[in-house]
C-alpha cells in the first residue's frame, strides 16, 4: 500500500518544509511506501486528500498542524471515506494529535501509523465545515484573528498574548443558543465547542470532552469585564474555568446560534467564516478512523 502524505511547508511558521528530509526518512525506516505532496496554500490540502482518496488511495498522512489536519479531515469525508488518517503532527499546538495520545517526535509517530493501529473518532460539523478538535464563535475566533497575525511570535505563547488581546477589546454579542436539554438568550462573551479537550496549544476550554462519546461539550460565557476576563485566562490553561459562576457548560448532539452582531467562525484555528448570524453544530458519531498507539486504539 502506498500513503499519501500531504506537508503543510508553513506549518510552524515554515520550519515544517525543512522537515521534510526528516518526515521522509521516519517514514522509511518505519517501512512505509509513500508519496509525499507539499501544499501551496490554503484549502489546497482538502483537494488533495478528496483526489487522492478518489484515485484509490486507502490512507492519508496529514505532516502539519492541526490547520491541515482539519483541511485533510475536510478532503477525506467529502469524498466520502472514513480513514484511516495518520498524523505526523510539526505544527505549533498539535492539539488534536496530543488529545489522542499520537507522538510528536517523528520516528515515534510514523512507527504509530506503521502499526496500524486505529480509534474510530466523532467528527463535528458547523455550517456544513467539517472540524476534528474544536471550533468557536464570538472572543474565541477573534483570538484567532489575533494569532494569525501576531508573526512576530512563535510557539504557544503566540495564543496566550492573541488571548490577552482579545480580552482587551472585550467583544460581546447577543446570543440565543438552543441545545438538546436547554436554551439561552443574552449577552455573550464566547461559546467554544469542543471534540477534544484543549485547544490553542494551552486552554483546555472542554476539559471533559471525549472525542468518540457521540457527543460534544461546549462551553459559553455570558459578558465579563475584561478583569474578570483575564482573571479566567490562567484558569482556562488549566480546565479550572468551567468552576466559575460566568462559565456555562454542557454537553449535547447539536447547538443552534442566533448572533447580533455576525460574529467569525473558527473550526480547528482556521477562520471559515468573518460575519455569521445563524451558526450550526452538530455532531457525526465515529466518522473518523485516526491511526493511534495501541493503547488508545479500540
Amino acid at each position: 500500500m502506498i500513503h499519501t502524505v500531504i506537508l503543510n511547508p508553513y506549518s510552524n511558521r515554515w520550519q515544517a518544509r525543512g522537515q521534510r528530509p526528516a518526515i521522509e526518512a521516519a517514514l522509511t525506516a518505519a517501512g512505509l511506501n509513500f508519496k509525499l505532496i507539499e501544499t501551496e496554500g490554503p484549502r489546497h490540502a482538502t483537494r488533495l486528500a478528496r483526489e487522492a482518496v478518489v484515485a484509490g488511495s486507502t490512507s492519508i498522512i496529514a505532516a502539519g498542524g492541526d490547520g491541515l489536519v482539519s483541511e485533510v479531515v475536510n478532503g477525506i469525508m467529502q469524498a466520502g471515506s472514513n480513514g484511516p488518517l495518520g498524523i505526523l503532527p510539526i505544527g505549533t499546538g498539535n492539539d488534536f494529535a496530543e488529545m489522542l495520545g499520537i507522538p510528536t517526535e517523528l520516528t515515534a509517530a510514523a512507527r504509530t501509523i506503521a502499526a496500524g493501529h486505529t480509534r474510530r473518532v466523532d467528527l463535528g460539523v458547523v455550517n456544513d465545515h467539517y472540524f476534528d478538535n474544536n471550533s468557536g464563535v464570538g472572543m474565541e475566533p477573534i483570538v484567532t484573528l489575533l494569532n494569525i497575525r501576531l508573526t512576530w511570535l512563535r510557539g504557544v505563547i503566540r495564543y496566550v498574548v492573541a488571548a490577552v488581546l482579545a480580552i482587551l477589546q472585550r467583544p460581546t454579542w447577543h446570543m440565543r443558543l438552543e441545545w438538546a436539554n436547554g436554551r439561552y438568550d443574552g449577552l455573550i462573551t464566547l461559546v467554544s465547542v469542543g471534540n477534544t479537550r484543549r485547544t490553542g496549544g494551552v486552554f483546555y476550554m472542554t476539559p471533559n470532552a471525549i472525542p468518540d462519546d457521540g457527543l460534544f461539550d461546549f462551553i459559553f460565557g455570558s459578558t465579563m469585564s475584561r478583569r474578570r476576563l483575564l482573571q479566567l485566562l490562567p484558569l482556562a490553561q488549566k480546565g479550572a474555568h468551567i468552576h466559575e459562576p460566568e462559565i456555562h457548560m454542557h454537553r449535547t448532539p447539536f447547538l443552534h446560534v442566533m448572533t447580533r452582531p455576525g460574529t467569525p467562525i473558527q473550526a480547528d484555528g482556521e477562520i471559515i467564516a468573518t460575519d455569521a448570524t445563524t451558526i450550526d453544530y452538530r455532531i457525526v458519531p465515529g466518522a473518523l478512523q485516526v491511526l493511534v498507539p495501541v493503547a488508545q486504539s479500540e
